[in-house]
């Protein structure tokens, strides 16, 4: 069985599906892998490490796809008019394409999948389970991102994180509010505690509040009998109402006037981020304090984001919109995606054809699997 293993093309994209560790486990299960070259530069991986764990180095992507029955990507391929090659013309019909591929809020894209009659798993759609942990795409990468935005708030912040004692007098802790405390927000309490700030922070879900408690945080945040229920089955926040969300807007907007330092975590899966940090709650803000939007890829939490963009207000709030911020930690953020792909074609391999079997009635297989069989067959999509 060929796997092959493409650059990434789309913009800002600076991850790999594959690293020379993965790439080498992926030839003991009987792969024969083929490297794109230049496939892993971006995230510190030079072709050289991949050809010493065994991997074929292929010159460009045809050579790469050239007879693959597996192809990993971090994102999805590109398609008639969408970049530099039509990356989607080049596979086998029949092939199998496991990656993060954005099939919700794209649904032409599952169309287009299967009208070329690959069969493709969209890993951020894996259900969230204790079996699923292993090969959970969105809870490795949104872990680097959470630590990855204190770091790069704090490098924007123009005061100290931890109190300072000095001759000259003393510098007090910085104030670092978390809204949103998934698995990227936990991580961004736990990083802004390790820099000696003082956190607080607020989520809708009621599992949240004894887990931001957990981690030395003090918890900020409107309780009502729709905040009980505001969790799935699956473990994702649900949408809120408006009236909820006014009144928890309330509480918010008089703690983040006091804040120093503001990350945004909140997303519902499939739909555009909601908005929980208003104009006027950034008017209220001291001059110099940062506001760091992770949800920026889907629109952002704060009404001022400009997605890819730095903005500083009128009043002197910079606000980080950068998109894709597991792609600004490229090499742990590709190690730990790739571990997650093998992982899950490992769970399903077939050891005697030394081909993955994905079982229809499987509940992961399920989840994931937005096309097969040149038909699109995920719910959420058909």
């Amino acid at each position: 069985m060929r796997l092959a293993v493409l650059k990434e093309r789309r913009a800002g994209e600076t991850r790999v599906a594959a690293t020379p560790e993965t790439a080498k486990k992926l030839a003991a299960l009987g792969c024969t892998v083929a490297i794109e070259t230049g496939a892993g530069l971006a995230a510190g991986y030079p072709d050289q490490l991949y050809a010493d764990a065994g991997a074929e180095i292929a010159p460009d992507a045809g050579s790469a796809l050239f007879g693959a029955g597996i192809v990993l990507k971090v994102r999805a391929p590109l398609g008639t008019g969408e970049g530099p090659i039509d990356e989607l013309a080049l596979f086998h019909r029949g092939a199998l394409l496991i990656g993060t591929l954005e099939a919700l809020p794209n649904p032409g894209r599952a169309h287009a999948l299967a009208s070329v009659g690959v069969d493709a798993c969209s890993m951020e759609l894996l259900p969230r389970t204790t079996r699923a942990q292993s090969m959970d795409v969105l809870s490795s990468q949104a872990n680097l991102a959470g630590y990855r935005a204190v770091i790069e708030g704090a490098a924007a912040f123009d005061r100290a994180f931890p109190m300072l004692m000095t001759a000259a007098g003393t510098i007090p802790a910085a104030n670092a509010f978390v809204m949103g405390a998934g698995v990227a927000g936990l991580q961004a309490i736990a990083t802004a505690r390790r820099l000696g700030a003082r956190v607080s922070a607020t989520d809708v879900r009621p599992a949240a509040k004894e887990e931001i408690k957990s981690l030395g945080a003090t918890y900020v945040g409107y309780e009502d009998e729709e905040s009980r229920a505001a969790q799935t089955a699956g473990g994702y926040a649900k949408p809120m109402s408006a009236e909820f969300l006014a009144k928890q807007a309330e509480v918010v907007a008089a703690h983040i006037a006091k804040q120093d330092l503001v990350i945004c975590t909140a997303l519902v899966q499939g739909r555009r981020a909601p908005i929980l940090v208003t104009a006027e709650m950034v008017a209220s803000m001291k001059p110099g304090s940062v506001i760091v939007d992770i949800a920026a890829d889907a629109g952002g939490n704060c009404a001022l984001t400009q997605p890819g963009q730095v903005v500083v207000t009128d009043n002197g709030v910079t606000i980080l919109g950068h998109t894709n911020w597991p792609g600004r930690i490229a090499n742990a953020a590709s190690a730990l995606y790739a571990r997650n792909l093998l992982t899950f074609l490992t769970t399903f391999w077939d050891k005697d054809a030394q081909a993955p079997k994905l079982p229809e009635d499987d509940d992961l297989v399920r989840g994931v699997t937005i096309t097969r069989n040149g038909a699109v067959v995920h719910p959420g999509l058909a």
